[in-house]
């Protein structure tokens, strides 16, 4: 788990073991979220008003329902800044990803995006399943190729092959070649399976795990017999950002990579990746799928293990 060649949160690359489990071959649909929304009544958090309490300072605007929605932007600029590519949008939710205009009448079969951590939670919950651990998540991403680069080998595009739904071009957040035929999400499936028959664990939308955010994995123990079983991140205080002690919002580890993962800017559409995600915050590259840890009864329609 983890690797030593990257980003300093993937370090220090050890040995853990987790217990056999069974994980979603694709990421929870549109027409999935559907049904469930459906079936309970529920409002996800992207379509209810948010807290001014937990955002001090925030325009009354910016109060709204909405979500984080990406926009390229008109040319080069300064990648230090997600500001530029990166809006909050009102009215922007799992039901229309890009805001008021959009929508998912032909997504049925595309990832669910714009779902916070409590909304991927319901919907597991509602299915009979769980939120994937990180360890859990990285183990499946592999598809058996202990410490490959990628879910499929250690070259990112073997024999000139698109394996995964990212950014294509070194021009991001502005331009993008087009070489896999999506300029946001892709209908799950779309690209080849991994070693375990799992798709898209590579690229198209970043996945929500159940683990809080650490700066770092913990250190290698010194004998593969004493390896930590089934490994949990750290705890909602810790995971909060240092840099913005005004926002007492805890973070999940994401996993996986998206549509937007450009080589020259962000290279974490790689089983080893991580990223901290606030856990109230749903964004377009963002979305979830389930694990269950043992053989139980069907679930609802419209779910799916």
């Amino acid at each position: 788990m983890g690797s030593d060649d990257h980003y300093p949160e993937e370090t220090p690359a050890h040995p853990v073991r987790v217990d056999g489990f069974r994980i979603d071959r694709f990421a929870v649909t549109n027409a999935q979220f559907d049904a469930f929304v459906a079936a309970t009544g529920y409002v996800t958090v992207a379509e209810r008003p948010l807290d001014p309490a937990l955002y001090p300072g925030a325009p009354p605007e910016n109060l709204a329902p909405g979500s984080m929605v990406f926009t390229p932007t008109s040319g080069p600029v300064d990648l230090r800044h997600l500001s530029q590519w990166w809006a909050w949008v009102p009215g922007a939710s799992w039901r229309r990803p890009e805001g008021p205009g959009s929508g998912i009448d032909d997504r049925g079969d595309h990832p669910v995006v714009q779902v916070a951590h409590e909304d991927a939670a319901a919907y597991a919950a509602w299915a009979g399943v769980d939120l994937p651990t990180e360890a859990q998540w990285e183990y499946a991403a592999r598809g058996g190729l202990e410490g490959a680069v990628f879910t499929w080998g250690n070259e990112p595009r073997p024999a000139g092959s698109i394996l995964a739904n990212t950014w294509d071009g070194p021009d991001f957040p502005w331009r993008s070649t087009g070489e896999s035929g999506w300029s946001r999400t892709a209908p799950v499936g779309s690209f080849p399976p991994n070693g375990y028959g799992l798709f898209d664990m590579a690229g198209n939308v970043w996945e929500w795990t159940d683990d809080w955010w650490t700066d770092r994995h913990t250190d290698a123990v010194p004998e593969p017999c004493c390896a930590p079983v089934n490994p949990r991140g750290g705890d909602a205080e810790a995971s909060r950002d240092p840099r913005q002690p005004q926002f007492a919002v805890p973070r999940k580890v994401v996993k996986g990579g998206s549509f937007l993962c450009a080589d020259t800017y962000c290279l974490r559409y790689r089983p080893a990746a991580r990223r901290p995600q606030p856990v109230d915050t749903g964004m377009s590259h963002v979305g979830f799928r389930c694990v269950r840890d043992d053989i139980a009864p069907a679930m609802p329609s419209g779910a799916v293990c």
